[in-house]
């Protein structure tokens, strides 16, 4: 899989493409991973042949008054740049900025072997049976699976481990993700595991965690929008794997341990839960 989408969509043929890429991008060589709103985002290639990166394009929008739409497009795309270019210098894993044009509106950045975190955990949940089934607990049917297969859970556990201390360091840093989810999070292979090739399951749970899409982060210092940032990534693996919540225990206990000032985060997200239920009652 790769950086900036959860799975790609199958390669699109070229009558598709609803924009014309700018120089030196072109059609023939690309492949769709996600198209929203603001960005499309391809897998191509930069420069050689033999090194695949990330194309995250912002085409021109035609309700947008043009000189309004290209300094947005600058500001959004340099925030984006800046962002990533921090956290690679403090450590935190994230894809390499190899290149951008902000005038033409794209931005090409590392591809990321491995897996998101999503489909990761969809595959293990499965595999270790954490499903619900005749109205049984899913807390309940946890302690089974623990008993039955502890090393695995051991793993899996310590994945979501990572997941906390990655993100705990992006937040000792400055900076808020503002879109974390188990799709915006990869498990890249160890070192010696990292060429292209059949998926391998069994080191999926080994790998290190890479934040990927910033597109909309920010950098901050504040309690409250690390205690938002949580609270999405929490809601996100709620609804997502509804099977393996309680496994997000572990992902706020790391967290909680991670830097100089986490605890006081998780007290505030404690508060930003309080605000979400009530915003959820009301509607």
């Amino acid at each position: 899989m790769a950086s900036e989408s959860a799975d790609p969509l199958p390669h699109a043929p070229e009558s598709q493409y609803t924009h014309t890429l700018p120089l030196p991008f072109t059609n023939s060589d690309l492949a769709v991973l996600t198209q929203g709103a603001e960005a499309l985002v391809y897998r191509t290639t930069f420069l050689t042949p033999h090194t695949p990166c990330v194309l995250k394009y912002r085409p021109p929008k035609p309700y947008r008054h043009p000189i309004l739409d290209k300094r947005l497009t600058k500001a959004r795309l340099l925030a984006e740049a800046r962002v990533l270019v921090k956290c690679r210098r403090e450590g935190v894993k994230v894809p390499a900025v190899l290149g951008g044009d902000w005038e033409m509106g794209w931005l090409v950045l590392e591809w990321i072997e491995g897996r998101t975190v999503r489909k990761v955990l969809d595959e293990w949940v499965h595999r270790l049976g954490l499903r619900a089934r005749d109205g049984r607990d899913v807390v309940d049917l946890a302690d089974e699976v623990v008993q039955r297969d502890e090393g695995e859970m051991r793993r899996l556990l310590g994945l979501m481990g990572r997941v906390g201390r990655a993100v705990g360091r992006l937040h000792e840093v400055g900076v808020c993700h503002g879109d974390l989810t188990t799709s915006n999070l990869m498990v890249r292979p160890p070192g010696d595991l990292q060429e292209p090739g059949p998926e391998r399951t069994e080191d999926d749970l080994e790998g290190e965690i890479v934040l990927i899409d910033f597109g909309l982060a920010t950098q901050t210092i504040h309690e409250e929008d690390r205690a938002v940032d949580l609270y999405v990534l929490e809601r996100a693996f709620a609804a997502t794997h509804p099977a393996a919540e309680h496994l997000f225990q572990e992902v706020l206990r790391v967290y909680g341990e991670s830097f100089k000032g986490a605890k006081v985060v998780l007290k505030r997200l404690a508060d930003v839960r309080l605000r979400g239920r009530k915003r959820t009652m009301i509607g």
